[in-house]
């Protein structure tokens, strides 16, 4: 019970956070591909997080291919991008969920999964289709 004539405040702001890679007049296509990286910065078996258009989104380059999945956990949201990459599978960090980079699907329940976008490489910048 709160004190007599004590209330509470509700604060609310129309400011949307700041997040990594959300920049003024980013390159934004009217088809949805939005630039998420240069391509130079994705190494061969490695994974980062990109924030396209504020969404948290996990690019992984294996066999040459980029892919890009949401970058939380299906689980618990924990962040993909502090787990591994085991050829085409990212494990999670919080749970050991195991999921394939390719199709999302998590490989315990095919029903389970991530969300997927389609990326694609352009003149050096890699963008991925949240459309």
């Amino acid at each position: 019970m709160l004190p007599e004539g004590y209330r509470r405040k509700l604060l609310m702001t129309t400011d949307e956070p700041e997040l990594p890679g959300k920049m003024e007049g980013a390159d934004i296509h009217s088809d949805g591909w939005t630039y998420a990286l240069n391509d130079v910065e994705l190494h061969e078996g490695q994974m980062t997080p990109v924030y396209p258009r504020g969404l948290n989104v996990l690019l992984a380059r294996v066999g040459g291919t980029v892919y890009g999945v949401s970058g939380k956990c299906a689980h618990m949201a924990c962040p993909l991008s502090a787990g591994r990459l085991e050829g085409f599978t990212i494990i999670c960090s919080c749970h050991d969920w195991r999921f394939d980079v390719r199709t999302g699907r998590f490989l315990d329940a095919q029903e389970l999964g991530l969300a997927v976008y389609a990326t694609k490489l352009e003149s050096g910048k890699l963008y991925v289709n949240l459309g």
